[in-house]
């Protein structure tokens, strides 16, 4: 993994993944018995292979689309390329400064309050103590949870936690954004609101990778979309044709609200 800092325009290359593999091992039992369970016995190790060959360039100014269906290795690329998970083998190369929104909450503390979590969320993208008090009041704004943003998270609702958890991934203003399912949860006008934040950065040549099962969000906001199956790109291209492809081999049909859930 290798991360560099530059000046960046639109086209240049944010993200570079080169012949990446990830394998791990997990552990599987089938309907163990009340001995086996008190013993953990009768265990078997299963290798999985989450990413296989996998290469791709993303430029600055995209929006990549990442769909797939659940175990397609959507977010084991996302955190390969975040720097969360090593890869087996392979490169990545990410040019500019990375803000994660892999899922809800990931580095918040639930027993302390918002506004201290936004202190940790800042420091971890890289912002000083007073980069991060400049920035609070933008974020509290765009969070829009009013006095609860100094209740623990602990007390919060998962629509809470998502639109804290956006509002500090955004407002530090990343060269590189990675945002997973994170827009699956909250009413419709923060979704809104969110999007049109996406639409921002990419007008200023940014690179935001959004993975998604709603397929109607993924043709609004994208332009670049890859289809992921079993580890490997499946195809990659024009928003709509690569969602029509992948709604084909699902056999699912035409609906609108089928775009929302696959």
């Amino acid at each position: 993994m290798l991360f560099e800092s530059e000046s960046h325009k639109a086209g240049q290359v944010a993200i570079s993944v080169r012949n990446l593999n990830l394998i791990y091992k997990t552990t599987v039992q089938k309907k163990p018995t009340f001995r086996q369970a008190l013993t953990r016995t009768g265990r078997k190790i299963r290798t999985v292979n989450a990413l296989t060959n996998l290469s791709l360039e993303i430029p600055y100014g995209s929006v990549l689309g990442v769909i797939g269906a659940n175990g397609a290795g959507k977010s084991s690329l996302m955190r390969v390329v975040a720097g969360i998970v090593p890869p087996t083998a392979g490169r990545v190369e990410v040019y500019g400064q990375v803000s994660t929104l892999l899922s809800l909450g990931v580095g918040f503390n639930a027993r302390l309050t918002g506004r201290e979590n936004v202190i940790l969320g800042g420091l971890a993208a890289g912002l000083t103590r007073s980069e991060i008090e400049e920035q609070f009041s933008a974020i509290a704004d765009f969070a829009d949870i009013g006095e609860a943003i100094d209740s623990p998270m602990k007390t919060y609702s998962a629509g809470m936690y998502s639109r804290l958890a956006f509002a500090v991934a955004v407002v530090v203003e990343p060269d590189v954004l990675i945002v997973d399912e994170a827009l699956s949860t909250g009413d419709a006008k923060f979704k809104k609101k969110s999007l049109e934040k996406i639409k921002t950065l990419r007008g200023e040549n940014r690179a935001i990778i959004l993975v998604s099962h709603a397929l109607a969000t993924i043709k609004e906001i994208c332009n670049d979309v890859i289809w992921l199956d079993k580890g490997k790109i499946v195809m990659r291209g024009n928003p709509d044709e690569v969602v029509a492809a992948y709604k084909e081999s699902l056999q699912v049909a035409k609906s609108s609200s089928a775009d929302e859930d696959l």
